[in-house]
C-alpha cells in the first residue's frame, strides 16, 4: 500500500473483467472512496497477469469468466508469483461452478456482482488487510454447494491427512472454522477465551501453511472435517 497525508494507507486496486461497463463502474466507486484508487485494469486473464506483474497493486478484482485465459487460471499464476497481491473474486455466485476452483487457484474472497456498494468496498480492505472476506454464513454455504461440485479437484485424495503436529483441539477448532464460526463464536463452543481461540487459528494458520482463512476451510473440507453437503 502506498500512504498519504499522516501515513494513512492507501489501496491499490487492479480490476480485471471483461466487461467495460462493469469496470467502469467499479473505477467510479473505488475512486470516490477515500483511502483507495485504483492501479490499472485488465480485460482477460492473462492482461491480469500482466497487468499485476506491472504494477503490484495491493488486491485484484477478479472476475472467473473472460476470454482465453480465465480468472481462475490468473488467480493460479498470479498467487504462484509469490507477490503481495490478493484476488477478490468477482462473480455471479448463484450460476458459477468454478467458484471453489477460484479457491483452490489462490483467492482470498468474493465479490457478487449485485452487492451492496458498501459490501464491495468493505471486502476489498478486507482483503487488502490479509483476511477472507467471507462471512461464516457465506462460508457455510460457499463449502455445500461448491466444494463436492468442484469440476476439476486438484487435491491428490478426497481426504488429505492432517500434519501429526495438528494437535485434537487444533482440529475441534479447524472444524468450527470450517462451518464459519468466528474466534468469538469459536471460544463460546469450546468454553475457551477468545484470546485462545485466537491463539489456536493463528498456530493452524502456521502448520498448515494457510493464505488466509478461507484456504484453513478448504484444508478443513479436504482433510474431512468440513461440514458435509445439505
Amino acid at each position: 500500500m502506498t500512504t498519504v497525508g499522516a501515513e494513512q494507507p492507501v489501496i491499490r486496486v487492479a480490476l480485471a473483467d471483461d466487461q467495460p461497463l462493469v469496470r467502469a463502474g467499479l473505477r467510479v466507486l473505488i475512486g470516490d472512496e477515500p483511502g483507495m484508487e485504483v492501479a490499472g485494469e485488465a480485460g482477460t486473464g492473462a492482461e491480469a497477469v500482466r497487468l499485476v506483474a506491472r504494477v503490484r497493486p495491493d488486491v485484484v478484482v477478479m472476475d472467473i469468466r473472460m476470454p482465453g485465459m480465465d480468472g481462475i487460471e490468473a488467480t493460479r499464476e498470479i498467487t504462484a508469483a509469490g507477490g503481495r497481491t490478493r484476488v477478490l473474486v468477482l462473480t455471479t455466485f448463484d450460476d458459477d461452478p468454478y467458484v471453489y476452483g477460484a479457491l483452490r487457484a489462490g483467492a482470498s474472497g468474493f465479490v457478487v456482482k449485485d452487492m451492496a456498494v458498501e459490501d464491495i468496498l468493505a471486502a476489498i480492505r478486507v482483503v487488502a488487510a490479509g483476511d477472507a472476506l467471507i462471512a461464516p454464513a457465506v462460508t457455510r454455504r460457499l463449502i455445500a454447494d461448491f466444494a463436492a461440485a468442484d469440476p476439476a479437484p486438484r487435491a491428490p485424495t478426497p481426504h488429505r491427512p492432517l500434519p501429526p503436529t495438528v494437535t485434537d483441539r487444533e482440529r475441534e477448532v479447524l472444524a468450527l472454522v470450517a462451518r464459519g464460526l468466528s474466534n468469538a463464536e469459536i471460544a463460546e463452543r469450546l468454553f475457551i477465551s477468545a484470546a485462545t481461540a485466537k491463539a489456536h487459528v493463528a498456530r493452524l494458520f502456521t502448520k498448515l501453511a494457510a493464505r488466509d482463512r478461507v484456504h484453513l476451510v478448504i484444508l478443513a473440507y479436504e482433510s474431512g472435517l468440513g461440514p458435509p453437503p445439505p
